[in-house]
């Protein structure tokens, strides 16, 4: 072998080993992963998921964590990891009801196994969350017109419901509010409650729940009715717990509720709209969220395609517009900020991207960042801190 090969193959090498080490570098940095859930009936296979560091914004490459049918909202706990996903559907096990499917994190290549898959007890459910302790799995079931509560076991598997609720009724939209809706459901910050948004009522549901045995008893009132026609879709709880803010759908607008934690009463403060005046397209609004200061809230909208940006009044907790933000997508279907605050992830469903918004901590404005990924129809994104 010649000298001038022995160089070349060395110089191949070299750089080879100098890729591999940058690689490495890079990955090590990565202190997050990303799970996504999308709708699988334009390409997608189920949930995927990236690696994320808060520190640059710096976003890995995307890969399938694990394959299954419409897992439309997901929610994740981190001690252990498990990760729990709605499939949106209308038929599961020759019943009409949707499904719930338990994964178990990987914790070497946060990849997803699934160790269950139950019914959802209810048609077409759209929301899922843990309770403050994570020891319950709250679903909302769209299509149904119910909500059910189930406990969590130590390996993460859900066992009998322990509450079930149908709902009746209806409101002005026969489109969409022939029939109950129930669109969300999310425990208060002490855990004492849980909340309801009913798109197809125009009702916010206020229940009381016991965290020993995952029951609910409907408080008093019971429910807080919108004007007809708004849609409530989901909701935000300011960390000091005393202001509830319900995003309308329907409606584009945002309400502002004082919040009785001892009660669990709700009062109407304030209703604000989303869009820009001169807008004249069809828009509905999909995800609210507040940042974990209580200084800013989020929404967005759907048609506009932007997040709407508010600033919050400690003090009574209304919003004074700050911004209108493009997504640089196309509808909106969910956003999430990043436990640092620092980042907003916006999840265009209908151009298939997921865009990285930075956070500006004193204004609570958006600066569209070059980190994207692509990934077929997705609908909600939640983060797993490796922290």
């Amino acid at each position: 072998m010649t000298w001038p090969t022995i160089q070349s193959r060395l110089t191949r090498f070299l750089a080879a080993m100098l890729f591999l080490a940058a690689t490495l570098a890079c990955a090590a940095d990565y202190k997050d992963v990303v799970y996504v859930g999308t709708y699988t009936d334009k390409g997608s296979k189920g949930i995927y998921s990236f690696r994320f560091d808060p520190a640059s914004g710096e976003l890995g490459p995307v890969e399938l964590a694990a394959e299954t049918p419409n897992p439309s909202f997901l929610a994740v706990d981190r001690n252990p990891p498990f990760l729990y996903a709605v499939n949106e559907l209308g038929v599961f096990g020759g019943s009409m009801t949707g499904a719930v499917s338990v994964f178990a994190v990987d914790r070497d290549t946060y990849k997803l196994k699934l160790v269950q898959q139950v019914s959802s007890a209810g048609a077409g459910p759209a929301h899922i969350s843990l309770d403050n302790t994570g020891q319950f799995v709250l679903v909302a079931n769209y299509d149904g017109g119910n909500i059910a509560v189930f406990p969590i076991g130590k390996d993460g598997r859900l066992g009998t419901r322990t509450a079930f609720v149908q709902y009746a009724g209806s409101s002005v939209n026969k489109d969409r509010q022939s029939a109950p809706h129930p669109h969300e459901i999310v425990s208060s910050s002490d855990n004492r409650f849980v909340l309801v948004p009913d798109l197809g009522t125009d009702r916010l549901m206020v229940y009381r729940f016991n965290a020993a045995t995952g029951g609910l008893t409907p408080a008093h009132p019971a429910f807080v009715k919108v004007p007809p026609g708004s849609g409530p879709r989901h909701l935000a709880i300011a960390p000091s717990g005393k202001f509830v803010y319900l995003v309308n759908e329907l409606s584009s607008a945002v309400t502002v509720l004082a919040f009785d934690s001892s009660s669990g009463q709700l009062h109407q403060q304030q209703t604000v709209p989303t869009l820009p005046r001169e807008f004249t397209g069809k828009n509905t609004t999909a995800e609210i969220e507040v940042d974990a200061g209580g200084k800013f809230l989020y929404v967005s909208n759907r048609g506009d395609d932007s997040i709407a940006v508010f600033a919050i009044d400690p003090h009574d907790g209304k919003l004074t517009l700050v911004e209108r933000t493009p997504t640089r997508g196309k509808t909106p279907r969910q956003f999430t900020l990043d436990p640092t605050g620092k980042w907003m992830f916006a999840a265009n469903q209908d151009s298939n991207t997921i865009n990285l918004f930075a956070v500006d901590a004193t204004s609570g404005r958006l600066t569209a960042t070059s980190h994207s990924v692509q990934v077929p129809a997705p609908v909600c994104v939640v983060i797993l801190s490796l922290k």
